[in-house]
Order: C-alpha cells, then structure tokens, then sequence
C-alpha cells in the first residue's frame, strides 16, 4: 500500500530509519567507546569538548569530575543507550574524524539513497532530526557508500540545537528555522514517542517498520506506517 503526502519537506530520522541501528550499535559504538579516553585528555582544550564535560559533569552533579569520571560516565551512559547530549558530541568529533580516516562508511538501506535522490529532484527539501549530533549526521552523510549525500539536505537538527526528540516543542523550533509550515512538513521514523511529538506538533509522521529494527515489534502506535521508502509517495503541490 502506498502512503501519499502534500508537502514541501521530509525530516529524517537515521537509526532504524535510513539507516540499520545494529550498524551503530555495533560498529560505531565500540568506535566511540575505545576513544574517549584519548579525546578527553588530548583534546580537552577544545571548546566543543570542554562544553561537552562541562555538561557531563553537571549531569553527574559534580564540577569538578576529572576525565576518568566523565569517560566512566559516557561508558555508562553508552551501555544504556541513553541520547544524552554530551555523549552524543563527543560521539560526534571522534566519528567525524574516523569518516576522515577512512575508518568508518555510513549505512543506508537500499531504498533510501534512490528515494532521496527522487524527492530532492522533484523540488522537496530534505531535512534530518537524529538524536546523534549534527557533526556525527554530517560525516554520516559525507561518507555514505554512495558518496557524499550532503547536497540533497538543507539542514541538520539534533537535540542540542532543536530539543529532545519527543518533545512537541522541539518540532515546532524546527518548522520555525526551516521556514516551513507544520502542515508542510513530514517526519519519518521508528519511534512511536517521535511520531507523535511530530504529530502534535502540526506534522505529519509516518512510521517506518523494517524487520530486525529495535522498534519493529513494538510498531509505531495509530501512525501510518510503511516498510520502505518505496512505500511513500511525497509530492509538492504548486498551487
């Protein structure tokens, strides 16, 4: 069955969306996690990593937490898969820097990168919205193994710069940057709490279900779901 929308923007969701979870789970995870250490105590004069412990030690409730507490805490943190915003920073600089490398290539599903490249065409704006940070969503983006993709999205948002993702009002800051009407904007993914912040935000939301994903089981609550991109139909009235 296909699902047909109106409008004049996508927002993406990357993990159990785009992408395949398992692929961060068990390949960026342990990336992230057997670098920490060496960021905190080589690179704790960068203000992005300053500003991402100064975080991690007010969440810990503890000021003055040196650098094996605040990379105990990511670990932790880690190990519960918690999307906390200094985790997801730090995440985000090492990950960039192993894309770089040529360390790391991104995952996609097969049916995304064609999709995208179609809605784009026809004139959509693409937008992403990942708990993970922007710079972790631009080197995903960058490095995908069909190149680089960054010329089909307009703008990035992660919950730093928009909010927690389920959260209505973290929808609204972002119709509100990208100067498109809640009604005009559709969001995809796996997460029932997301779809229906987005929902009460004034979006639509579809959920996406692809088996083996964290949330197929769960399903994605009264939302309209689909199994793959193919399944969605966007198109922009010019009326």
């Amino acid at each position: 069955m296909s699902l047909s929308y109106d409008v004049d923007a996508v927002v993406l969701d990357i993990e159990g969306t785009t992408s395949a979870t398992g692929f961060v789970v068990d390949v960026l995870y342990p990336y992230s996690r057997s670098r920490f250490g060496a960021l905190l105590s080589q690179r704790g004069g960068d203000p992005d990593v300053q500003r991402a412990v100064a975080q991690v030690r007010e969440e810990l409730g503890d000021p003055h937490a040196d650098a094996a507490a605040v990379e105990k805490a990511l670990n932790s943190w880690l190990d519960e898969d918690r999307k906390a915003t200094p985790l997801k920073t730090l995440q985000g600089i090492i990950w960039s820097e192993g894309f770089a490398r040529g360390d790391l290539v991104s995952h996609f599903y097969d049916d995304v990168v064609p999709r995208l490249r179609a809605w784009h065409a026809a004139g959509l704006r693409l937008y992403v919205y990942s708990s993970g940070s922007v710079a972790a969503q631009r080197a995903w983006f960058t490095n995908s193994p069909e190149g680089d993709l960054t010329s089909l999205v307009s703008g990035l948002y992660d919950t730093e710069n928009a909010g927690p993702k389920q959260e209505p009002e973290s929808y609204r800051r972002i119709a509100e940057a990208t100067g498109v009407a809640p009604s005009r904007l559709l969001f995809l993914s796996d997460r029932p709490g997301e779809l229906d912040a987005a929902r009460a935000a004034g979006w639509h939301a579809v959920g996406i279900r692809r088996p083996g994903e964290p949330y197929y089981e769960q399903g994605v609550g009264d939302h309209a779901q689909a199994g793959t991109f193919d399944e969605i139909t966007v198109s922009r009235s010019t009326a």
